[in-house]
């Protein structure tokens, strides 16, 4: 005798069928935005992606202040409606200093990264991907590398090349594409012996493109991650070589300079490390609420 079994009901056949009627990225994006903090980061990231472009106009049609007007007079003054957030030790207004130092922050981070994903990316694809001597030659110039302290590293570089931003991407870069290179190699070793890069290879597709159309794209949920997450990294490096003394120089306006400068006086006037390291932690923070919605999103366990 026959056993019938009954139809599921319309709404969860309907809800079963998700995964085959959207792609990958789309189910991503949906549950991306079902994590609340991750979706918080992303709008303070907005923010402040959106301050930086429009922060010069601001300052042009009178909205903002500028940024390197001194006034002795009123140096370290409270917050008062002229100076929402006050004045530094020569008169600067802290709020617009802080809304300025937002374009050098994210341009660390975002910069820095780029120059982390060219150098460490190509030696770890290259490394996965060809194998024997050259896998274990481009891994032993990557563990000497690694042996390097980083914060020291990075002085030598800034104080060999000088103290200006565009040395200051190169030194953080050549520092810390380590960790990509590794992660990017030990995903390619395992994406390459994938069934379908063997059909690729047996249809007799090139290398490049095996790689670009197979390894790269399955390689970016990790990779996407990990730049994510260096983004803050990269930030508050850049800011305590500003505390140090060998950053951003003055009199542009960096969170880490402001933090210096604030040092000073803060047992008198705490807000003046306070309002700058409030803002560095605030972004360093968002961008790693992202980090972590990035990873649940794009973890394929996790996928209905």
């Amino acid at each position: 005798m026959a056993v019938r079994i009954p139809a599921a009901p319309a709404e969860l056949q309907q809800d079963w069928d998700v995964p085959e009627q959207i792609g990958l990225w789309t189910d991503v994006w949906h549950r991306f935005r079902r994590n609340r903090l991750a979706v918080a980061g992303a709008v303070v990231v907005s923010l402040l992606v959106l301050d930086a472009l429009i922060i010069s106009l601001l300052v042009q049609i009178g909205i903002v202040q500028d940024p390197l007007k001194q006034n002795v007079v009123i140096a370290l003054s409270g917050p008062t409606p002229q100076h929402f957030l006050g004045t530094d030790i020569l008169g600067r207004d802290t709020l617009s200093r802080i809304l300025f130092g937002t374009r050098i922050s994210l341009s660390i981070g975002i910069i820095v990264q780029t120059i982390i994903l060219l150098i460490g990316g190509t030696i770890g694809l290259t490394a996965g991907y060809l194998g024997g001597r050259v896998d274990n030659l481009l891994m032993r110039f990557t563990d000497i590398w690694y042996a390097f302290p980083d914060l020291i590293f990075v002085l030598v570089l800034v104080s060999v090349f000088g103290s200006n931003i565009w040395s200051i991407f190169a030194a953080i870069g050549l520092v810390n594409w380590v960790g990509l290179a590794r992660l990017v190699r030990g995903q390619v070793l395992s994406i390459k012996e994938k069934e379908f890069v063997e059909s690729a290879r047996a249809v007799g597709s090139s290398h490049f493109k095996i790689v670009l159309r197979h390894l790269v794209p399955n390689s970016l949920g990790p990779v996407i991650v990990t730049l994510t997450f260096g983004i803050p990294q990269a930030i508050f490096l850049e800011a305590a070589l500003s505390y140090l003394g060998v950053g951003i120089q003055p009199p542009t306006a960096s969170w880490g300079a402001m933090v210096l400068d604030g040092y000073q006086t803060i047992f008198g006037h705490p807000d003046q490390v306070f309002f700058p390291a409030a803002a560095i932690a605030l972004t360093m923070l968002s961008f790693t609420f992202i980090g972590d919605g990035l990873r649940d999103a794009l973890d394929p366990r996790m996928r209905r």
